[in-house]
């Protein structure tokens, strides 16, 4: 039984507004404190998952580890890739129950969130990489320069909505309805734009989120900010959970081709190398960090790692005639129900076995605003006297 609705529409339409919405959770100072780190976590993090998991699984079929099972290199890769994307919804949920301290909410959050531009990406690159019937040395290079231009296309576009945005709501004063409307609409064009030149929506989408974030919402009334915030809200939860509805109707499927070996090993490696790629990647970003990512932290970071609606929506995606594909979408889902099960459930009773340091929820008084506000400046006004610019800048 296959759903109704066509799944390349589900997926596209689930991830602009789940998307859209955590973008605006991640207009915080934590987050661009860590910036450097998340970003290291989401490119170099997800690069690592997705080289490491699709070869590991050729490997051990051509040694015939796994049982009688046939599929590329290739469609190796093409698995690795979209089962490296980390939920975003998922992790929000549970760390913002969890009250962990902003530091590490926003480590796991932004990296979760980045991470699905970059699964995206990668995805489509490797899919095109299936359909030749042979792959030559100079298109992986041509591969890695295409990568980099769609990621900052989509930057660039991003910046240009979210600039236009805050110019346009710059001038709304006298017509305050339509406030709302522009900062969803142009959003949402945004994403349209980028595809179109076949850049990266969600990238493109993300960014100009944040300008809008930072810029555009200053502008608008409290009413229409009430307006966006609960819609992108009640938007974002909507397709999360109709996403999920569909994932239900494809679970009861009697479509699935279950392979042990297979399923076995791809849930085991997509924890095992979570947790390399976590634990190394901060072992060199420490050397680089005024607050050090402590050793529990690392564990609840990787431990987070919970796949979900981006990566059941592009295993969907496959086409047809692909082998395997059942064997992929079997797995998928198993690799779901094991995360956010098993993960999910045990993640909270771990934060507090490691004494995981919990957010200060309290509110500043009067002269702590005064304070921070005050060395803000002071701190702004030395990188600029030294010439070093730094988080004050």
């Amino acid at each position: 039984m296959r759903p109704p609705v066509s799944s390349d529409a589900l997926a596209m339409e689930g991830r602009r507004s789940i998307v859209l919405d955590a973008a605006y959770s991640l207009h915080d100072r934590a987050f661009f404190d860590n910036l450097g780190t998340v970003l290291v976590y989401a490119v170099i993090g997800t690069l690592i998952n997705m080289a490491a998991i699709g070869p590991t699984l050729y490997g051990l079929n051509m040694i015939g580890a796994m049982g009688p099972m046939n599929f590329t290199f290739t469609e190796g890769l093409v698995f690795s890739s979209l089962i490296s994307a980390v939920d975003p919804v998922a992790v929000l949920t549970i760390f913002q129950e969890l009250g962990v301290h902003k530091d590490l909410y926003f480590l796991i959050f932004g990296e979760s969130l980045l991470n699905d531009g970059m699964t995206v990406v990668m995805y489509t690159t490797m899919t095109n990489f299936m359909m030749m019937e042979e792959v030559f040395g100079y298109q992986y290079v041509v591969a890695v320069v295409a990568f980099v231009v769609v990621v900052f296309g989509g930057m660039l576009i991003g910046v240009a909505f979210g600039c236009i945005t805050a110019l346009v709501t710059k001038v709304t004063t006298d017509l305050r309805v339509v406030e709302p409307l522009a900062l969803l609409g142009l959003s949402y064009l945004s994403y349209l734009t980028a595809e179109l030149f076949h850049f990266s929506g969600i990238i493109s989408l993300i960014t100009c989120g944040l300008i809008q974030a930072h810029y555009a919402l200053q502008n608008i009334s409290q009413k229409s900010y009430t307006c966006v915030k609960y819609f992108t809200k009640m938007a974002s939860a909507t397709s999360d959970t109709i996403i999920f509805m569909f994932l239900g109707m494809v679970l009861v499927s009697d479509r699935h081709q279950w392979h042990t070996g297979f399923v076995m090993w791809s849930v085991f490696f997509c924890v095992f190398y979570r947790f390399v790629a976590v634990f190394l990647l901060t072992a060199i970003m420490n050397q680089y960090r005024i607050k050090k990512v402590g050793l529990e932290e690392q564990f609840i970071a990787a431990y987070g790692g919970l796949r979900g609606a981006v990566s059941f929506s592009l295993v969907n995606m496959l086409d047809e005639s692909l082998g395997p594909r059942q064997i992929f979408i079997t797995a998928t889902l198993a690799i779901i129900l094991v995360t956010i099960f098993i993960q999910g459930t045990t993640v909270k009773p771990l934060v507090a076995l490691l004494q995981i340091r919990k957010a200060n929820t309290g509110k500043k008084s009067l002269s702590e605003e005064i304070s921070d506000t005050t060395m803000d400046h002071i701190m702004a006004g030395i990188e600029e006297i030294v010439g070093q610019h730094g988080d004050f800048y």
